[in-house]
């Protein structure tokens, strides 16, 4: 058995280069090996709304050291305002990484790389693919799910996206849907919009089961502490009635979702993580349910029905997270860490590396 093993690097900091903050981790591991972290390199007051570029670290030695930060996106190309919600899904047939992002939460944007990131192609709108909710949700804004999309084990690719209707800057109403493409990125199409019975479904990352359908696990914004999941036989339509997650809890964060390994490799198992905390008490002593802390991996082996497998990450203020798994199966977890005193949960983005010993105090039979 591998020795287990923990460790964390600081990958983006809070005031550190041309930037007052960064946000929103993403994570993959390439076709070739290469890891990409990225993040939403914040300017003005450091908001959802204010300028806004997407900045990029590599490495080639399973985390261990990284490239320096380059921009990858830079919102002057666009105007002022945020290039926002930057999504990767990497495509085991074709070798390349394809992204998506969002800019001023009102277009949509598609790009890949074929060269571990070094370079990426001209990007091409998509926002006419958003257009087709409208007949039967007529947004204002939109954003692609995040931290990831999942390409399928039939090749085709899918990603969690959110519309709102809302005319302010609140992101609410809201709700969720997937869009997909079977030719590899060059088009893109619209799924299902999944019912709002818990109202306000927002960020949303999927996860392929073994049996081919795929399951959403959806943030909640409704106040029910507990995540949501729904499941489509194709990742697209017909989506089951979301149901709550009674262990995982929920302080209305972003989450991720990732599978580790199928059962034909001999154990089912899929990864998630978020702020494990599902409310807290303000400066006044009021309870309040966007305490972000205490960021939890779980690990499920029957398809997310139950998370026997529990190990805290950080137990002080942290909140979105990204995952990735590494050619040798070290596990990387980048999230989103406050300072000891615990006022904030945005001034590091923090990577984690561990093992599947780690996770499991070495009690994983396969």
């Amino acid at each position: 058995m591998t020795t287990p093993f923990f460790e964390t690097t600081d990958l983006f900091e809070r005031g550190v280069g041309n930037y007052v903050m960064y946000r929103i981790p993403g994570l993959c591991t390439t076709p070739n090996g290469a890891v990409l972290a990225w993040t939403e390199a914040r300017q003005g007051r450091g908001g959802d709304w204010d300028d806004i570029d997407i900045v990029m670290r590599r490495s080639f030695d399973n985390g261990v050291t990284w490239d320096e930060p380059r921009c990858i996106v830079d919102h002057n190309t666009y105007g002022p305002g945020p290039i926002n919600n930057c999504n990767s899904i990497v495509d085991t047939v074709t070798g390349e990484v394809h992204f998506l992002y969002c800019y001023n939460y009102s277009r949509a944007f598609y790009m890949k790389t074929a060269d571990d990131g070094a370079t990426f192609t001209e990007p091409v709108e998509i926002t006419a693919t958003f257009e087709q909710f409208r007949p039967e949700y007529n947004w204002n804004w939109l954003a692609v799910g995040l931290p990831m999309g999942i390409q399928l084990r039939n090749g085709r690719l899918v990603i969690p996206i959110w519309i709102s209707e809302s005319t302010t800057s609140s992101h609410a109403p809201n709700r969720c849907a997937t869009i997909y493409s079977d030719d590899h990125g060059q088009t893109w199409q619209r799924g299902d919009i999944v019912e709002d019975v818990v109202p306000n479904n927002s960020e949303t990352v999927g996860v392929e089961l073994e049996d081919g359908s795929v399951l959403l696990n959806i943030r909640n914004r409704a106040g029910v502490r507990r995540r949501l999941y729904s499941i489509s036989q194709d990742g697209a339509t017909n989506w089951s009635i979301p149901q709550l997650d009674p262990a995982l809890l929920e302080p209305t964060c972003e989450a991720s979702l990732l599978r580790y390994s199928w059962a034909s490799e001999g154990r089912s198992r899929i990864l998630f993580c978020n702020p494990d905390n599902d409310a807290g008490k303000d400066a006044k002593g009021s309870v309040v349910y966007r305490v972000r802390r205490n960021v939890t991996i779980k690990m499920s082996y029957d398809d997310c029905k139950t998370w026997p497998v529990s190990k805290v990450i950080e137990p002080g203020m942290s909140g979105y997270s990204a995952l990735a798994i590494c050619p040798d199966k070290t596990i990387l977890c980048l999230f989103e860490r406050g300072k000891p005193d615990g006022t904030d949960t945005d001034d590091y983005l923090t990577l984690a590396r561990f093992n599947l010993g780690w996770l499991t105090d070495g009690d994983d039979p396969a």
